[in-house]
């Protein structure tokens, strides 16, 4: 067989591994996150849509008025989309009261959880193993008969595998032959390493090699992604994942990173839409409160800025720093980060792509203003760059289109804060106000009303507010603000520096306003 036989021969036979995200059940269980109903509509729609998941694990049954609401209306979309089949809630092996909940809910698919170790069925359930199978059995048949497709959990499996695996056969045997669509084996208490996920899918596979498998990982370990991979080496069918790796006590397997390493490093197949991850991963940054650690792979901040500046210089150079992670790949970009360690490569980098033309002893001039800032600990942006070129150069700074002119921020105990406020735009001045959730909050919207009202213009929206504030507990501490705004199909993000938290968010709302400003009038 000649290359190009082999090469086609290994495409057809490449696996296709199912992607089911439970950032709406599993990830809700991270301390501290609840999604209000409309949030997690907005990131189911998001998930079956764009992100194009297989399936969406969405709430737990019984567990409150607000979670049927927020089902309802998840499952009222996928219809009209006709993806229902695609929307599952975890259920309990409690007769008919969790199928009846999740049939009264719109949903289709119900996820069993079922005990999937002899220790969790005898001390927890303080049952036999008989008894549960019989339980198990009355539910799904219940479910069936409603019309459901029925996934079976075995909760501990993995403890189940290592301390009674005669047990998990027992309840396999007895329910291999039934209605059952999926089994879905979950490392429940995060316990596993790759040997153990071969070691154990392998038994289960021989044993039962027409069934489908899933595999839920926890990260306790960190080795919820090596976990994955080595259960689709074994013959896994199915991943569960979570965005931003929420969940549980360390949380799940990160969609993101699951992804990448499945292609890259496996050749498989998923749906994923990959320039996708990073929109998904900030809108549930957003609503979870849960800030995306800057080194988190593929979607964390840093992931795809170049520090020193010999990464920068090998990138000009048949780009000798790049892998098979390109940041366009996951609707990204790549940055050269501006600091003491930046080098002229990565002040080039930047000056590029700013339009700016300096000569090689300019550039050196820069660098080393750049440098000093940087051992002062000061933070410099690519935004900052016009200006300290300006300085270094002794031109005129360039002036700001968008200047605010005065402003009143109020709050008083009882009522909604309020902003009044006058900005001058290319030399015009105009006035605004508005009250809103928030002292910034009311700035904003008396900064859009001014947009629309006088210049029917849109004002960008907001992806991401992250505040940072240097440990010690000193009230006079500078804080740093990091806005991201959505802005043109892609995202800009600003900085601003001051002791009050509204101030130095303005001033990041003024950087963003003035490059919009620029880049119009060029």
């Amino acid at each position: 067989m000649g290359t190009a036989e082999r090469i086609n021969a290994s495409q057809r036979t490449l696996p296709y591994v199912e992607i089911m995200d439970s950032t709406l059940r599993d990830g809700e269980q991270t301390n501290g996150v609840s999604f209000l109903p409309h949030e997690k509509l907005m990131i189911a729609r998001m998930l079956l849509r764009d992100v194009n998941v297989d399936r969406i694990e969405v709430a737990s049954a019984r567990v409150s008025e607000g979670e049927k609401e927020a089902v309802r209306m998840i499952c009222r979309y996928a219809a009209q989309i006709d993806k229902l089949d695609r929307v599952e809630v975890l259920g309990f092996v409690d007769g008919k009261q969790s199928v009846d909940w999740i049939h009264d809910s719109g949903g289709k698919v119900i996820n069993l959880l079922a005990k999937g170790s002899l220790k969790h069925c005898t001390m927890q359930l303080h049952k036999t193993p008989e008894e549960h199978i019989a339980d198990i059995k009355e539910t799904v048949e219940y479910a069936a008969k409603k019309g459901f497709t029925v996934n079976l959990y075995l909760e501990d499996w993995s403890n189940g595998m290592k301390d009674s695996p005669e047990y998990v056969y027992q309840v396999m045997d007895a329910l291999v032959e039934g209605s059952v669509r999926r089994f879905m084996l979950p490392d429940t208490l995060g316990v596993m390493n790759p040997l153990q996920v071969i070691e154990y899918f392998r038994k289960m596979i021989k044993r039962y090699p027409q069934v489908h498998f899933d595999f839920h990982a926890h990260n306790d370990y960190d080795l919820a992604v090596s976990n994955s991979l080595a259960a689709v080496l074994s013959g896994a069918k199915g991943l569960h994942v979570t965005v931003n790796g929420l969940g549980e006590r360390c949380g799940n397997a990160p969609m993101a990173s699951v992804q990448a390493i499945l292609k890259d490093q496996f050749h498989a197949k998923t749906g994923l839409v990959e320039d996708k991850l990073n929109g998904i991963s900030r809108l549930v940054e957003g609503y979870s409160g849960i800030a995306v650690a800057p080194n988190q792979p593929i979607v964390g901040e840093n992931v795809f800025t170049q520090v020193a500046g010999v990464h920068a210089d090998g990138d000009s150079k048949d780009k000798l720093y790049y892998n098979e992670l390109i940041p366009e790949r996951f609707g990204r970009k790549r940055e050269y980060a501006l600091g003491k360690n930046s080098g002229k490569a990565n002040i080039a980098k930047n000056l590029e792509e700013l339009g700016l033309e300096l000569t090689p002893e300019q550039t050196k001039r820069v660098t080393q203003r750049i440098t000093e800032l940087g051992d002062k600990k000061e933070i410099v942006t690519q935004e900052d760059l016009p200006y300290i070129v300006s300085d270094v150069l002794k031109h005129d700074a360039p002036e700001d289109k968008v200047k605010l002119v005065s402003y009143v921020v109020s709050t008083a105990y009882g009522l909604k804060p309020g902003a009044n406020i006058k900005v001058e735009i290319n030399g015009k001045q105009y006035e605004g106000s508005a009250v809103g959730d928030g002292q910034y909050d009311a700035f904003v919207k008396a900064l859009r009303y001014i947009y629309k009202k006088y210049l029917d213009r849109t004002f960008p929206i907001l992806a991401n507010y992250q505040v940072s504030i240097p440990p010690g507990g000193r009230t006079d501490a500078l804080v740093q603000t990091v806005i991201t705004w959505h802005y043109n199909d892609g995202l800009l993000r600003t900085r601003g520096l001051d002791a009050d938290q509204t101030e130095a968010a303005i001033k990041a709302t003024f950087k963003m306003l003035n490059i919009i400003e620029s880049n119009l009038k060029g």
